[in-house]
């Protein structure tokens, strides 16, 4: 049996689209609703193998398109320099450079909505 894997399901949220409407379905009943295969495969009405089959080969796309687009890692630096940016805006609102503060504020509050 393989252990479910919470970077698939952050996969499938970048990368969901990409795949087709019933391999989709059947990731997110067994990622995000935390069913069992045997349970899927029971709401489905295929055999807990073939459900099987579709998340393995849903996931090897996940990380395949991963691989060639990088969405997540550059989510996740987008991510961390908003904290950043953030974090020094903060500093300076404790400094009393109010204008500056907010201005970086801002400009966190950019990154995080356009990534």
């Amino acid at each position: 049996m393989f252990a479910k894997n919470m970077r698939i399901a952050y996969l499938l949220d970048f990368y969901g689209d990409l795949l087709d409407d019933h391999t989709v379905s059947v990731m997110k009943a067994y990622y995000n609703d935390d069913l069992s295969l045997s349970e899927v495969a029971s709401d489905v009405g295929i055999s807990r193998q073939g459900i099987r089959h579709l998340v393995k080969k849903g996931e090897e796309l996940l990380e395949f398109y991963d691989s060639k687009l990088g969405l997540v890692g550059r989510y996740e630096r987008l991510s961390q320099a908003a904290d950043r940016i953030g974090a020094v805006a903060h500093e300076l609102y404790g400094r009393g450079e109010t204008r500056e503060a907010e201005e970086l504020s801002e400009i966190a509050e950019l990154i995080t909505k356009g990534s």
